[in-house]
């Protein structure tokens, strides 16, 4: 990868990028060029080594046993958390999420070490499935639009003292802790239970990213009318739903 060039690394879609999760990498990819900026896309499957000089990583969802083999691999790599320690972003949903706490729990039924680069721990809830349009309001420091996406998980995620939450639910159950939140976040480390891909339908949090990665305050405007419509359309989605 030339250093001029944008770094942005799709980590394992062989094994996580269920509902569409690929099409957050695309996003990032596209509005970053839409701004003239260069980007070389990196996509690492589960046999090859995550390389550490990324400025982007994102994570996408999977079902239960390649989630267990993710976690693996990517403990016994190392690369996603030397990348995190050189100061990388990383942007993960649902299965990705849980990887990047401390723990969750695997298809064989035992508690799986995460990656811990978010104080947060996973366990499965024993009641209904969290499915259906979320509608939340994100962390107010982070100065962005309201989060709508799709959830479809068991997991109940409980966020320790260092993880802020991403954003507070209005609709649907976001980490199914009973307490609103939904997601978390550090620095440089975000987690969230969205799908839709969740950055065609907030391309803001996209441009988060890209910010985060090259350290400015603003973008250039690029046009949204097409990412609004998508988000009218999904919030007026989410809202009529029956409480």
């Amino acid at each position: 990868m030339s250093e001029s060039s944008l770094r942005l690394v799709w980590v394992y879609p062989d094994l996580l990028s269920t509902y569409g999760d690929q099409g957050n990498a695309l996003v990032v990819e596209r509005r970053a060029r839409q701004r003239r900026l260069q980007v070389e896309r990196h996509d690492v499957r589960s046999d090859q080594a995550v390389p550490t000089s990324g400025d982007i990583y994102l994570i996408g969802g999977g079902e239960d046993r390649p989630q267990r083999l993710a976690a693996e691999r990517l403990r016994r790599d190392g690369g996603l958390q030397r990348a995190v320690a050189n100061g990388a972003i990383v942007f993960s949903v649902c299965a990705g999420y849980q990887i990047l706490g401390h723990e969750f729990i695997n298809d064989l039924g035992e508690r799986e070490p995460g990656l811990g680069l978010l104080d947060v721990v996973s366990t499965r809830g024993e009641g209904e499935r969290c499915v259906g349009d979320v509608l939340a309001d994100i962390d107010p420091q982070l100065g962005l639009p309201p989060l709508t996406g799709f959830e479809n998980h068991q997991g109940i995620t409980h966020l320790g003292p260092s993880a802020r939450p991403f954003a507070r639910t209005r609709i649907g159950k976001g980490n199914g802790t009973g307490d609103g939140t939904e997601g978390a976040f550090n620095d440089t480390v975000f987690g969230t239970y969205m799908h839709g891909p969740v950055l065609a339908r907030n391309p803001h949090i996209g441009d988060l990213l890209l910010k985060l990665a090259l350290d400015v305050n603003a973008l250039p405007p690029v046009d949204d009318r097409w990412y609004e419509a998508l988000r009218n359309e999904r919030i007026a989605a989410a809202t009529a739903q029956p409480a």
